[in-house]
């Protein structure tokens, strides 16, 4: 059902609040999933429709928004690689002065909230100024790309652990616990990684994990226009060029299980159809080998994506950002 038509948001940032109410509100830090709005729990949507504000990334669709009510404040807190809309402890202040004034606050954020996602900090400000926190846990992107990329990751024979690390840095490289990192039979997961690509294969072929080891590379999970890369580590560096936005570095044995969906240079979510191109990732051979087993060639076959999913229609979101007042 489409929503009533909303004035245009003032061009101001100025935050207006009233002063504390006699009982405060709750502050519900919400994991919007990775995108898909198919992904939202049940919880998250149930909590999202009784919001007074919503404090939301960037990342979060505007399908997802729109299930927010119409009389809902929306709030665009993006962060984009140290382009910050508001730093995260202004983040943290606005969260408890929207709370203190007795409103149903949601802090809607990408994937979870605790992973990655800066959401203890949130809490813990919450906390501290006694102000009533609760958590509703999201489907972290790294579950949305394994799913949609047929690559589990935990494999019996191939992967026996999986780790999630961030491969941003403030400075320099990440720091992180290389030989760890680089021993076999495990699935390595590095959010925010496009920009560290090459140093990440480097230090893991440097600790000792095996140039061929299969890798993924999965850009803007579980959304329309997701991408998914196989390669190799060796090769990870020189996949991930040209590449932007939300991504995924997946290293690991079962990654060899991926298929690839490589999108057109003119592709536009929700215009017209556009061909992608499916297959299994070029070290399946090596692996499937290792194992005892045999891989035989099929020829190719072009693919076009399913509809989308959603009616597209004049979003109701952009009228209601910033509408703080």
């Amino acid at each position: 059902m489409s929503r009533p038509s909303r004035p245009a948001p003032s061009s101001r940032r100025l935050v207006a609040l009233n002063g504390p109410a006699a009982v405060p509100g709750t502050v519900w830090l919400v994991g919007a999933g990775p995108g898909d709005p198919d992904l939202l729990t049940v919880k998250a949507a149930r909590i999202l429709g009784g919001a007074d504000v919503v404090v939301h990334d960037g990342l979060v669709s505007d399908a997802i928004l729109a299930m927010a009510p119409s009389q809902a404040r929306l709030i665009n807190v993006a962060k984009r690689k140290s382009r910050h809309t508001l730093p995260q402890n202004d983040i943290n202040q606005l969260l408890v002065a929207l709370a203190l004034q007795g409103l149903t606050v949601v802090r809607l954020k990408g994937g979870d909230p605790f992973i990655f996602g800066r959401g203890g900090e949130e809490m813990a400000a919450c906390r501290a100024a006694a102000v009533d926190c609760r958590i509703v846990p999201g489907v972290t992107a790294a579950l949305a790309a394994s799913a949609s990329a047929g690559a589990p990751l935990t494999h019996r024979g191939a992967a026996q652990a999986v780790t999630f690390v961030t491969g941003h840095a403030a400075h320099g490289e990440p720091d992180l616990d290389w030989p760890a990192l680089a021993r076999a039979n495990q699935t390595v997961v590095i959010y925010m990684g496009l920009t560290t690509a090459a140093v990440i294969a480097d230090r893991l072929i440097g600790a000792g994990r095996d140039r061929v080891t299969p890798a993924l590379v999965v850009v803007n999970a579980s959304r329309e226009d997701e991408q998914r890369i196989p390669t190799t580590l060796g090769d990870l560096a020189s996949a991930v060029e040209g590449l932007s936005g939300p991504a995924l570095l997946m290293v690991g044995e079962a990654m060899a299980l991926a298929t690839a969906r490589i999108l057109p240079r003119d592709f536009v979510p929700g215009e017209g159809d556009h061909a992608v191109v499916e297959g299994a990732a070029p070290a399946l051979n090596a692996i499937a080998r290792s194992f005892g087993g045999s891989v035989h060639d099929l020829p190719d076959r072009a693919t076009t994506p399913p509809p989308p999913r959603f009616a597209r229609s004049p979003s109701p979101v952009a009228a209601r950002q910033g509408r703080i007042s």
